[in-house]
């Protein structure tokens, strides 16, 4: 049988209302003030996608909330640091923005399906931590770039050292309150999800004995479904 490819109509649901839980938190969750910055809850959704369906998922759900932040903190002017940089250097500061969260989703994918062969629930840590870290090291090397734009912006190289030092400074406390969230949250969520998959999978097959809970209690990525198909 012909393998399915990784657009199945189940797994777009889910990115679907992943998608729209990114939307969700940006827009609400992410407005909530932090020492000057936003706390960035969007992540948590780029973590799942990785979880659920690997590298390719990851980098599309960063994609997607790389852009909708893009949007809301540099253009619609969410968060004055990003919205200032903007103003700086807007060709950085896009790439930075919806890049940074592309690259975290898609290594957050990889991490997880590469240790999640041992054990998944160590996996969706490591993942939880290094979506949060990745997107916070690609936002700091952009700063960095963009450090001659904003002296020049500003019109002076010591105001624009001091802007910086605070703002390095605001990035760092978010950091590090992203990383908490994401640990909290992100394998909680994950092991909710994998309870309802194993209800949907026992009930399907007829009322069936549900299996033992073990840690490898995933959604089906395209591959995975292409090939229990194949086997069939």
């Amino acid at each position: 049988m012909k393998k399915a490819g990784f657009f199945t109509a189940r797994n777009t649901a889910y990115l679907a209302v992943l998608f729209a839980l990114v939307i969700v938190l940006q827009l609400f969750a992410s407005a909530i003030p932090m020492f000057g910055v936003t706390l960035n809850f969007s992540l948590i959704p780029i973590v799942l996608a990785g979880i659920f369906f690997g590298a390719p998922g990851g980098g599309i759900m960063g994609f997607i909330s790389g852009l909708v932040t893009f949007i809301t903190a540099a253009v619609m002017g969410g968060e004055p640091s990003t919205a200032f940089l903007f103003q700086a250097n807007p060709v950085v500061l896009t790439l930075v923005c919806i890049g940074k969260t592309t690259a975290a989703g898609i290594v957050g994918g990889l991490l997880y399906r590469l240790i999640g062969k041992k054990n998944t629930l160590a996996a969706a840590y490591v993942s939880s931590v290094a979506v949060p870290v990745l997107n916070t090291g690609i936002y700091l090397l952009g700063m960095v770039i963009m450090k001659d734009d904003v002296a020049a912006f500003l019109g002076t190289e010591a105001v624009a050292g001091v802007v910086f030092a605070a703002v390095f400074g605001l990035i760092w406390v978010n950091f590090l309150l992203e990383i908490v969230i994401n640990v909290l949250f992100a394998p909680a969520v994950h092991r909710i999800v994998a309870v309802v998959e194993r209800a949907v999978k026992q009930k399907r097959g007829g009322g069936e004995s549900a299996p033992r809970e073990t840690e490898n209690a995933v959604p089906e990525t395209g591959s995975d479904a292409g090939k229990k198909d194949k086997k069939e």
